[in-house]
């Protein structure tokens, strides 16, 4: 029986606070105005994104896709990713990622399990592929690219801080699988619409502790082996 298991990205399938900070700090910028006004209720996030990618290319006049891309490069995989992906989609399960984080490094991660089928734009697939396609669902932000490689000044933004469960729920209607078989895995508040669109909800490696209230099981470790052992034996139940 098919089950989906949906992961946040940053602090989860990456070991790092943030791809967005990761990318910052080999820039030598710093958002800290942009994210402040939002915490303080004053920016929306398409705006955010939208300040965030000013603020990359005033800094880096002559940056492209190309770069902003390599940029991601190297970013730090969580321990055990491989070890708890690999028994998924080797069990025939589907899995997404839905993150506010960069695109490039879940197309990545995406990337290492691909499916014999030629790359085609699709709803929740990659935005890019040398040849083919993913088993993955993608969904996270990022930006967008001009025919010339340039930068656009508008971000891709497929997920909201507080709309996660909305992307879950899509997920389940297309591929005909119930909450009762949904398992999402997560570390932040923005991921509890998850975790209430979810039969096994997993706070995994806790940046607060708003979604331990609500999630199922709490895994205070930076190792996905741990989430593999609990997704195991709720799907022997």
């Amino acid at each position: 029986m098919k089950y989906l298991v949906c992961f946040d990205m940053d602090r989860v399938l990456v070991d790092h606070m943030s791809t967005w900070q990761y990318v910052y700090d080999k820039l030598e910028i710093s958002n800290h105005e942009a994210f402040e006004l939002y915490n303080q209720g004053k920016l929306d996030e398409w705006d955010w994104l939208k300040l965030d990618l000013a603020l990359i290319k005033n800094s880096h006049p002559d940056i492209d896709d190309q770069r902003l891309r390599s940029l991601c490069d190297g970013t730090p995989l969580m321990s055990g990713l491989r070890e708890c992906l690999d028994w998924i989609i080797s069990n025939g399960h589907e899995v997404a990622i839905i993150s506010g984080g960069m695109q490039q490094t879940a197309r990545e991660i995406a990337s290492m399990y691909p499916t014999n089928e030629p790359w085609k734009r699709r709803w929740g697939g990659i935005n890019r592929h040398n040849k083919f396609d993913t088993k993955f669902h993608v969904f996270t932000n990022g930006w967008i690219s001009k025919d010339d490689g340039t930068i656009d000044d508008y971000g891709r933004y497929q997920v909201q801080m507080n709309g996660k469960g909305s992307i879950v729920k899509m997920l389940q209607r297309r591929l005909d699988i119930p909450k009762s078989r949904t398992i999402s895995i997560g570390d932040s508040s923005g991921d509890i619409g998850m975790f209430q669109e979810s039969e096994l909800s997993i706070c995994f490696n806790p940046w607060d502790e708003k979604p331990v209230q609500v999630a199922k099981i709490t895994i205070r470790s930076r190792n996905l082996v741990d989430v593999l052992s609990e997704i195991r034996n709720f799907i022997k139940e």
